[in-house]
């Protein structure tokens, strides 16, 4: 159950994406809710297991790629592409977790940098994923066989389903039992191994989850923008989440939601300054490194403490 200030920031977060649509294009309104459960679902790994990913893009990439080419050239219904998508990321997951997990620190994340940069020259070389064109003209097709997701009303519904439903599912997570045992491993791996716990196997678990997570939310853009491209699957999607999680609030239920916001709200409205996008996003993480080292929410969150 959700605590009563948390309840409070899930109403309005559920206000603001069910009536910014109003004023709002809906399509940058999807693109953030994707984002923002590929920054929950890396969230739940580096802040609550300790786990620092550099190639999480893998995941949103190589399930966008699947989800595509099921959509397009098997014809699946979208329901059953993005499921497909998904559980190809949760595949993914688990082979690279077997070779990461053994590993802690600066090494974990250099194994993970080097599996998703062997997966993005996979993407490119494939013949499956379209190389430097990607999968395009992606069709959006009828939900459940009824639903033309090619309304757009209907499309951002389906998008605002499948966050909440992934966000409530993290929630679920963080908050049972064994959610306590991954923040125990993050606090102190050897003593959480004292205790009994195989540590490596609530590792791998998290590792599979959040992979499959990032999945569907790499599925879900896919069928979104009609497009699987090799963005998606390149390192700097890694740094760029890294960046959400971090400007949002690391470790926090509702951080990587705000994060996500700023950095594709200024990665769209700032669109004009082309490549100075990169710094201005720079200049925004560094102060708020400098400003704010707990993340906005974080911030936030600590200063209601305080005055409590």
């Amino acid at each position: 159950m959700m605590a009563g200030r948390q309840r409070i920031a899930f109403a309005v977060m559920l206000a603001f994406f069910a009536l910014a649509p109003l004023v709002l294009y809906p399509v940058f309104l999807m693109q953030v809710m994707c984002f923002a459960l590929f920054a929950c679902a890396f969230n739940l790994l580096i802040g609550y297991v300790g786990l620092l990913s550099f190639g999480h893009a893998m995941f949103l990439g190589m399930a966008g790629y699947t989800a595509a080419y099921a959509a397009k050239i098997w014809g699946l219904t979208p329901e059953l592409a993005i499921l497909t998508g998904t559980a190809g990321a949760a595949l993914l997951g688990l082979v690279t977790g077997l070779l990461a997990i053994r590993r802690q620190g600066i090494y974990f994340a250099m194994i993970t940098l080097a599996l998703a940069q062997m997966v993005f020259f996979f993407c490119l070389q494939a013949p499956f994923t379209g190389g430097e064109d990607g999968i395009q003209a992606v069709p959006r097709g009828h939900l459940f066989g009824v639903i033309d997701l090619s309304n757009v009303w209907a499309m951002y519904a389906t998008v605002f389903a499948v966050f909440i439903g992934g966000f409530l599912l993290i929630h679920r997570i963080i908050h049972s039992p064994f959610g306590q045992v991954l923040k125990a491993i993050r606090e102190s791996d050897v003593r959480a191994t004292s205790l009994g716990y195989d540590t490596n196997r609530y590792k791998l678990l998290a590792f599979v989850l959040s992979a499959t997570l990032a999945g569907l939310a790499g599925a879900t853009k896919s069928i979104v923008f009609q497009l699987a491209s090799l963005t998606d699957v390149h390192w700097t999607m890694s740094g760029e989440v890294v960046l959400m999680t971090l400007v949002g609030g690391l470790g926090t239920v509702f951080g990587p939601v705000v994060g996500a916001l700023v950095i594709i709200t200024m990665e769209h409205y700032l669109a004009q300054l082309g490549a100075w996008v990169t710094v201005v996003q720079g200049a925004v993480f560094v102060l708020c490194v400098l400003t704010f080292r707990r993340g906005i929410v974080g911030e936030l969150a600590a200063r209601f403490a305080t005055k409590r």
